[in-house]
């Protein structure tokens, strides 16, 4: 099966399962593990921050970031669509008592700072405590400009803000801007790396800080329970995703943008305009009505969530879209005669209709 749902899918090379197989290994609870420690100094050094922690997930390490920056009652700023909001289950919430506050992203990803500006709250009793600002890298694909990212950093500084970055997908912005992952992080007093979203680690993700900041992150990774023993297992896979799975990020772009090419011109469907950025291709597709039950057809209309992704698996492509959007992923286990069957299954669908 050729599968584009995500490119969280991609299996271990075997030079990863050989290296996971090698490894010196420790109680990473105790700060033993060998392989672990080198992994934190790697990511610390390419991140150009002072300390890192290893967590088994980006859900995780978002979470312990917003816990070890924010009381309980405190607010911090994200945008609607963002991860750390929409997508991971509302922990800040539900497990720090720290209240989001959204503003819309705009068309090119971005929050704008008048937007945020408008919302921080003022020293109230009546008001939680603005702390933070999350922003996002890539975000759905979107890449923030290095010139963005630093004027988040002055605009927090000015409004006495913490900024963290959600920088799951940040190594594909870093190729994409042509810059290093340094460079990416720098405006941030805290970032999370996600080692298993295009760089191809089975697990894991990083979250790198200055040292006080991460000697507390490692309490509360302890309380959500991400304290993990012979780990050098999975930080070995996670060396090597950060080297070799870095190094060929920019196939998976090209692969994106010639698949945007071949669906250009698809009656049916359309390619989001400027969005193809990375390693992702959103559509958008006709011929919908507004009140269309999931599953269930009308006349003039086609719920393409449900049926062309089963049309799809028939013919050997496992994708994930909705009723009326949806994204195609590449990544390492994506090549380039995939991308040229997938965009003939697609075709053939939509002239199928």
């Amino acid at each position: 099966m050729i599968d584009i749902r995500s490119d969280t899918v991609t299996r271990p090379t075997n030079a990863m399962r050989q290296a996971m197989h090698d490894a010196e290994v420790g109680d990473d609870v105790y700060k033993d593990d060998p392989t672990v420690i080198r992994l934190e100094a790697m990511c610390a050094d390419l991140l150009g921050h002072e300390a890192a922690l290893f967590m088994p997930t980006g859900t995780q390490s978002n979470l312990v970031a917003l816990l070890t920056h924010c009381q309980r009652g405190d607010e911090y700023i994200v945008g609607g669509e963002a991860h750390t909001y929409k997508y991971e289950g509302g922990g800040a919430a539900a497990l720090g008592g720290i209240q989001p506050q959204t503003v819309p992203f705009g068309d090119n990803g971005e929050l704008s700072f008048n937007d945020v500006s408008a919302v921080i709250k003022a020293d109230d009793v009546h008001f939680a405590k603005s702390r933070l600002l999350c922003l996002e890298n890539s975000q759905h694909g979107r890449v923030q400009s290095l010139e963005y990212m630093q004027s988040a950093q002055d605009f927090c500084d000015k409004h006495n803000l913490l900024l963290h970055l959600d920088g799951a997908r940040m190594a594909n912005a870093s190729v994409a801007l042509g810059a290093s992952l340094e460079d990416v992080a720098k405006p941030f007093d805290t970032v999370s790396l996600c080692l298993s979203k295009g760089l191809g680690a089975p697990i894991g993700s990083v979250l790198v800080g200055d040292k006080s900041f991460i000697d507390e992150a490692l309490r509360w990774r302890k309380v959500t329970g991400g304290g993990m023993r012979q780990v050098g297992i999975l930080a070995a896979a996670g060396m090597l995703a950060l080297t070799d799975g870095f190094a060929r990020l920019h196939e998976d772009h090209e692969n994106a943008q010639t698949l945007a090419a071949l669906l250009a011109d698809v009656s049916g469907l359309s390619v989001r305009e400027n969005w193809t950025q990375t390693n992702m291709v959103w559509l958008d597709f006709d011929n919908l009505s507004s009140d269309l039950e999931p599953g269930k057809a009308s006349q003039g209309a086609v719920d393409h969530g449900t049926a062309l992704p089963a049309f799809a698996k028939e013919r050997g492509v496992l994708m994930s879209v909705g009723r009326n959007a949806g994204r195609l992923v590449m990544h390492r286990d994506v090549s380039r005669d995939d991308v040229t069957t997938v965009a003939g299954i697609i075709k053939d669908y939509f002239a199928s209709l």
